[in-house]
């Protein structure tokens, strides 16, 4: 089983259009899609999930894509911690805590962190307002800023100043709705992960999606470059 799970949360415009209907209720579809994969996360004993929110590229988005994924995204904390508070799962966020994300969202997301903290059965990691280049770069600014002398920099000091240094490295990193690239999603953290993409659009994801990843997950050898004996 693998004990963190990545996911590219990916195809929900696409499949609001398909309908005829604004991109918007796509994302909003969406919402059960995340719910439901948590849940089976959780079932099976996976220890962490990270899903792709909303990226620092997505803020080149129309303007009232954006302004509905802030308030879907605030909404969705105010409509979910507590259950999922009393399943036990952990919420965290990684990504930029700059000026363009609303400041009603930061306190959503600061009330879901600290309601949630002492959980452990599954940490629920949402990554918003993230980018993985950005994720190293700020890795590396924290090195500059703490005047680490250049000989004690490497992969473990770097590692250790990423958004969630406590979390795993994602076994394996899943792709919804037939796209073919990471688009800039935990480019540190996936070095060594296994990555499966399905035609699945994310609104149709459910648990069964995610089981059937993980058992193609659990047919992969993993050899971290080396060679089996």
């Amino acid at each position: 089983m693998p004990r963190h799970v990545a996911i590219v949360m990916d195809g929900s415009g696409r499949w609001a259009q398909r309908r005829g209907l604004a991109r918007t209720e796509g994302h909003g579809a969406g919402e059960e899609s995340l719910v439901d994969t948590t849940y089976g996360a959780l079932a099976v004993g996976v220890k962490a999930l990270t899903v792709f929110a909303f990226s620092t590229e997505n803020w080149r988005r129309p303007v009232d894509e954006v302004r509905y994924l802030m308030n879907f995204n605030r909404g969705l904390l105010e409509r979910r911690q507590h259950e999922l508070n009393a399943d036990g799962v952990r919420i965290v966020f990684s990504g930029r805590r700059d000026w363009r994300v609303p400041k009603s969202l930061l306190r959503r997301m600061d009330e879901a962190a600290e309601l949630t903290k002492k959980n452990t059965d599954l940490t629920l990691n949402i990554a918003f307002n993230y980018g993985g280049r950005a994720e190293i770069v700020d890795a590396v600014r924290d090195l500059v800023k703490e005047k680490v002398p250049v000989k004690k920099i490497d992969e473990k000091s770097i590692r250790e100043r990423l958004y969630h240094p406590e979390l795993p490295d994602p076994d394996l990193v899943i792709r919804t709705s037939g796209e073919y690239r990471i688009s800039n999603f935990l480019l540190w953290e996936m070095a060594y992960s296994e990555l499966i993409f399905t035609d699945v659009l994310w609104p149709d994801f459910r648990r069964e999606d995610l089981f059937a990843a993980i058992r193609e997950y659990q047919h992969r050898e993993r050899r971290f470059g080396g060679v089996d004996e």
